[in-house]
């Protein structure tokens, strides 16, 4: 599964067209391997980023859940914790 690809279901407030169109447009990134399409098929690559952020509009406007919403805040927070721990000792160095 590709990392940039975050969950968009149950945040407050509702997550946004460009949420479900940047998510689409990773998702076919990663499935054909290419990150900018050549010209010859560029139609193709556009066209299956609206269809799969259509399917995940439908998707989520489908969903039910009786959990209440989740903060983008508080899941950002939680994620820069995991990451800590998870490289905790790791020497970072921006010239790497």
């Amino acid at each position: 599964m590709c990392r940039n690809i975050r969950t968009l279901y149950n945040y407050d407030p509702p997550s946004t067209a460009a949420d479900m169109e940047a998510a689409a447009l990773q998702y076919v990134r990663k499935v054909s391997g290419y990150r900018a399409p050549s010209a010859v098929n560029e139609a193709a690559f556009n066209q299956a980023v609206a269809d799969i952020a259509r399917a995940t509009e439908t998707l989520l406007g489908a969903l039910r859940t009786t959990a209440p919403p989740r903060s983008r805040e508080a899941e950002i927070a939680k994620a820069r914790i995991r990451n800590a721990k998870r490289f905790a000792g790791a020497e970072y160095s921006p010239n790497q």
